[in-house]
């Protein structure tokens, strides 16, 4: 996951990410935390493990309202056939009403 950069494959209902939404993740001894931001998102981080092809991390965000978000994610990594990596997550918000599921795909160079 080290330096691999990921956007949502379409908008996320309930949720504040979109495809304009740029995601980069580090890794380090089963450790992951990445930045993010584009779209409605002015800055956001995220912070957690992995197990296998399983991410379990926290987020926290700042939009574009001014407003700050929180919440849990679980995804799951998958290989595309282009070899670029998948994450289907099970999100739900910790600081307001709201859960979902979405995807974000591996950006290629040129993106």
């Amino acid at each position: 996951m080290d330096g691999r950069r990921f956007r949502a494959v379409a908008d996320v209902v309930g949720g504040e990410i979109v495809p304009e939404t740029l995601f980069t993740y580090h890794e380090s001894d089963g450790e992951i935390w990445a930045e993010y931001a584009g779209g409605a998102i002015r800055r956001g981080h995220l912070v957690g493990t992995r197990t296998g092809d399983t991410l379990d991390f926290r987020y926290s965000q700042l939009n574009a309202d001014g407003e700050t978000n929180n919440g849990h994610c679980v995804s799951v990594i998958s290989t595309l056939p282009d070899g670029r990596l998948r994450l289907d997550e099970t999100w739900e918000w910790e600081s307001k009403p709201g859960s979902g599921v979405s995807a974000v795909e591996e950006v290629s160079e040129g993106f």
